[in-house]
């Protein structure tokens, strides 16, 4: 799959968000191992701190499909005029599912003119997972 592929896929998924109260629909692509992509949307709730970002949702979705790992590439788009990156939170919810597996994906941050490439480790260095509980 190319990066064009996995940022259609995410701007795909921000399409179907739920954001009336932000009116910023950003939408997330994973993509694995085996070469299956997951996606998910930003769902808001009128209580603001129950709002589920894109990444938590499409690695809720992977999870709940049985993944454990195997997280290579991560596509985020949203209407920002700069490149988008996943929040701390998601940060640490992506950084769960790449320890499973042993990876450090790449992280997409798409803008509407430029893609930002970062590693998951350098967005989040010295990260807590499942290895830190010993």
């Amino acid at each position: 799959m190319t990066d064009e592929d996995l940022i259609a896929a995410a701007r795909e998924a921000a399409t179907r968000s739920y954001s009336p109260y932000s009116r910023f629909p950003v939408g997330a692509a994973l993509l694995f191992e085996d070469g299956s992509v997951v996606t998910g949307t930003n769902i808001e709730n009128a209580s603001y701190g129950l709002a589920l970002c894109a990444e938590t949702v499409a690695v809720g979705r992977a999870m709940a499909d049985g993944a454990r790992g195997g997280l290579v590439r991560v596509a985020v788009t949203g209407p920002s005029a700069d490149p988008i990156t996943p929040c701390g939170r998601c940060r640490q919810v992506l950084n769960e599912l790449a320890q499973l597996g042993g990876t450090d994906p790449e992280v997409l941050c798409v803008g509407p003119g430029e893609v930002q490439r970062v590693s998951l480790s350098a967005l989040l260095p010295h990260a807590f997972g499942p290895a830190s509980l010993g």
